[in-house]
């Protein structure tokens, strides 16, 4: 009589854990190295059309470059006699937590060894446009608050899911950044 062992189907998200994996060790023997600097500039276009770009980096101690320069263009609606070039800036301000959370739930599901099928986030943030436009000063000028609803097919119990979008949170840059005070320095150059 022949056995045979079961084998575990492979998990494939497309995150490479063992990759990540080792850089948290190496960055925890040279904690030097895990400091990084994040870039954008940006140019007025004309109105209240601007256009941003990323390509450097500083990390690992080093300089780096993505492998390609990203644009990114940001405007205001019509509705606020604007030109629509782009998407306003606090909706790349969504784009950003949607796209950290994702990441962190496609990693996270990566490690423990769930199969994801589908993930989609829908964000809205609520925000009072009195503040921006000076009409009250009591009025917070940024979003009053943001809901981010996840969409997730995996092979996972409802719990387990819950579990990969709430070690998202805990580790996602963007929702900290978001949800904490940052200081924030704006010079102007001579």
């Amino acid at each position: 009589m022949e056995m045979t062992t079961a084998e575990s189907p492979t998990v494939d998200n497309g995150v490479n854990v063992e990759a990540l994996l080792g850089a948290r060790e190496a960055l925890t023997e040279a904690p030097a190295g895990a400091q990084f600097t994040w870039r954008a500039t940006s140019d007025w276009v004309n109105g209240t059309h601007t256009r941003a770009s990323v390509k450097g980096f500083h990390g690992l101690g080093e300089e780096q470059q993505h492998h390609k320069e990203f644009t990114f263009e940001s405007d205001h609606p019509e509705v606020f006699a604007a030109e629509d070039a782009g998407a306003t800036p606090v909706e790349f301000v969504l784009v950003g937590l949607a796209g950290c959370l994702t990441a962190g739930v496609a990693s996270v599901a990566q490690n423990r060894g769930i199969q994801l099928r589908k993930v989609s986030a829908t964000i809205e943030g609520n925000m009072d446009l009195q503040g921006i436009l000076g009409i009250d000063s009591d009025v917070r000028n940024g979003f009053e608050d943001v809901t981010v609803r996840f969409d997730i097919d995996a092979d996972a119990t409802p719990e387990e899911i819950e579990a990969l979008v709430a070690q998202s949170q805990k580790r996602s840059a963007v929702f900290d950044i978001v949800t904490n005070p940052t200081q924030v320095t704006v010079e102007v150059g001579a």
